[in-house]
């Protein structure tokens, strides 16, 4: 029988070092705790990230148009401080789901969020995410401003599910996804995901739809949102929007120059001197009752 010796500590096989893309990512949301393909570390990142992250939708506003090349996405969100919208959000959070050993694809839908019954069908133009674990399927969005979950949807139950803010729904019929949001008593629809997972070129085409078509909303307003535990932040042009957790709501009325200081302060977003134009256009935006 051959004689083989117990391995030794300078023996043992080197730990792999982590994926530098996803240590990057996770040194930029602020998250140091376990990295494994369970609901509980999903729970944890997109709660990090979308505290982390802001929503913004500049490079539509003032350049009219958004790259979402992956490489261009890490540069921007990861490695410059910048939020961004669904497209990269979501693109970004897909590929930080992989490298973790989720099994996780995209999906997109339709916004229904704030507009009338009976209003005509929006585009499909909102990116999310659909997350199998062990074998159940869960819904990830990152990229839907004030009104994103703030936590993982169960897509198999129908039943109200409570979150550090508001409760949702997720209600399918046949191929479709109705997801729903509790405000003041009253379920709200915030968007429709289709069950079929799009190829490439249908984000391509719904991203250059939302960050250059004259009808959409991101190439006239200046919108910011940010979510963390305690409360969620919202800039549209002048008017900030303060909710918190406990149900208390705070508004007021901003000039440029505190236009320019709660981006920074609240969502992390220092201003760029070629963003001062917008930022003084959503100054004077007529106030709303």
């Amino acid at each position: 029988m051959l004689y083989r010796p117990l391995p030794t500590e300078c023996d043992a096989i080197p730990t792999p070092e982590p994926d530098p893309f996803l240590r990057r990512y996770l040194a930029r949301i602020g998250y140091a705790g376990p990295v494994e393909p369970t609901l509980e570390v999903l729970r944890a990142l997109q709660a990090a990230h979308i505290a982390a992250i802001p929503f913004e939708a500049f490079d539509a506003l003032v350049e009219g148009g958004v790259d979402i090349d992956p490489a261009a996405i890490e540069a921007k969100l990861v490695d410059a401080g910048r939020g961004g919208y669904c497209f990269e959000q979501n693109s970004l959070f897909l590929r930080v789901l992989r490298a973790v050993g989720f099994d996780a694809e995209g999906l997109l839908g339709r916004v229904r969020w704030m507009r009338p019954p009976g209003a005509p069908p929006t585009p499909r133009s909102h990116m999310v995410l659909r997350v199998r674990i062990e074998g159940r399927p869960w819904l990830a969005d990152v990229g839907f401003g004030s009104a994103v979950p703030p936590a993982p949807l169960a897509m198999d139950s129908e039943a109200p599910q409570p979150t550090a803010h508001e409760t949702y729904r997720v209600v399918r019929r046949g191929d479709r996804w109705s997801v729903r949001i509790a405000i003041e008593g009253e379920w709200l629809p915030v968007y429709t995901i289709d069950d079929a997972v799009p190829p490439a070129i249908d984000y391509t085409v719904a991203n250059w739809y939302t960050s250059t078509h004259p009808d959409s909303h991101f190439r006239h307003q200046l919108i910011a949102a940010r979510t963390t535990p305690a409360a969620r932040y919202a800039l549209r042009d002048n008017r900030l929007t303060i909710r918190h957790a406990d149900g208390s709501t705070e508004r007021r009325y901003l000039t440029a120059p505190a236009i320019e200081a709660a981006l920074a302060e609240l969502f992390g977003l220092p201003a760029r001197p070629h963003w001062r134009a917008a930022i003084e256009r959503a100054a004077t935006a007529e106030v709303e009752g």
